[in-house]
């Protein structure tokens, strides 16, 4: 049920607006009241019905159904002074950013003022007007109305499933562009990674050069100095003329340990040098130079790219085709008690 809420009422400071909207609204019921019973008139079953059983209303009315232009024009003249108000009201409250926007935002106003048949439909959205804006000061709450739970459960079933449905086609046709040989590799790496080339060989020096420093760092570098010293030491004892050293007396041994600790601190120091020195120029011409004749057209690579983004593709076509709508009206059912059908259930098995 809707019910005003007193307190915010007082606090938002519209109970003049909502007793010109009541007033507002008793003249428009009363003129569209008018206005049914006029157009019924003009009827010749209605007339010949009035004209047997209130011959006397038959009299008194007939001049007004002639003339019935002149009385909507009264309600015109009143609507008009009251649309009138308001924009002067919010020229003067600064409720837009420009003078001239009121008439546009509520243009449905105006539209109603026309006297003709179709347009005096549109003074039946000034309730909705009225009603949107006591729900935007907290006033009334629509939200626990049930017409208001049921049109916005069916308008977000509605939009669901044809946003579900485009986005779906969308990726279809993604997915039918990539399998007629679509490229879709070569066109991001000309247009999104070659204009970040910059970009990227810097922060690829600065990750070499990061690196260079943690191997020279007693802590954090040990891990690869190691392995780098079991190599070297694997390389040396495997090396022929190396290993003949074992056969001198007593200096051999020795002869070797030392050379194979100098050949890991020569091996290290140099990877250090190298990745320390790097800068983004010599990442930048290497990748011009010594990749140029690098095609990876050439290999299974881009086909690989290409299958990923397509399996990533059809993902998300089942993530969206799911109708979430359903889970959350089962969900629903099953939190009410079995004596009490859900709202929505109810008004599909009465449709």
């Amino acid at each position: 049920m809707l019910r005003i809420n007193r307190d915010n009422l007082r606090n938002s400071h519209e109970t003049p607006w909502l007793i010109l909207d009541l007033v507002m609204l008793g003249i428009l019921f009363l003129n569209l009241a008018w206005l049914i019973f006029d157009a019924l008139y003009a009827t010749d079953f209605i007339y010949s019905q009035i004209d047997a059983f209130f011959p006397a209303l038959i009299n008194a009315y007939d001049p007004i159904h002639h003339n019935f232009l002149l009385v909507d024009l009264v309600f015109i003249g009143i609507f008009l002074t009251e649309f009138c108000f308001r924009w002067i009201v919010a020229i003067v409250r600064k409720e837009h950013l420009r003078w001239y926007f009121f008439p546009f935002l509520h243009w449905y106003d105006l539209v109603g003022l026309i006297p003709l048949g179709a347009t005096r439909l549109f003074r039946f959205l000034r309730i909705f007007s009225i009603l949107h804006r006591l729900h935007k000061y907290q006033i009334i709450d629509l939200n626990r109305t049930a017409i208001f739970r049921f049109f916005a459960f069916y308008y977000d079933v509605f939009v669901e499933e044809l946003s579900d449905r485009i986005v779906v086609k969308v990726l279809s046709d993604a997915q039918k562009d990539i399998a007629a040989g679509s490229p879709l590799v070569d066109e991001i790496t000309e247009q999104v990674l070659a204009p970040r080339r910059p970009v990227i060989t810097q922060w690829m020096a600065g990750v070499i050069n990061h690196l260079g420093q943690s191997i020279s760092n007693d802590e954090h570098g040990e891990v690869i100095r190691e392995h780098v010293r079991k190599s070297v030491g694997k390389a040396v004892r495997g090396n022929s003329q190396v290993s003949t050293l074992n056969y001198l007396p007593i200096i051999g041994k020795t002869i070797e340990n030392t050379l194979e600790e100098s050949v890991t601190d020569i091996v290290t120091m140099s990877l250090v040098n190298l990745l320390s020195d790097i800068d983004a120029e010599r990442i930048d011409h290497f990748i011009s130079v010594g990749m140029h004749d690098y095609t990876p057209t050439a290999d299974a690579l881009d086909k690989e790219v290409l299958q990923v983004v397509n399996e990533c593709l059809e993902l998300m076509k089942g993530h969206i085709a799911q109708q979430r709508w359903k889970s959350e009206l089962a969900k629903k059912e099953s939190t009410m008690p079995v004596t009490e059908p859900s709202e929505e259930t109810t008004i599909e098995k009465n449709l």
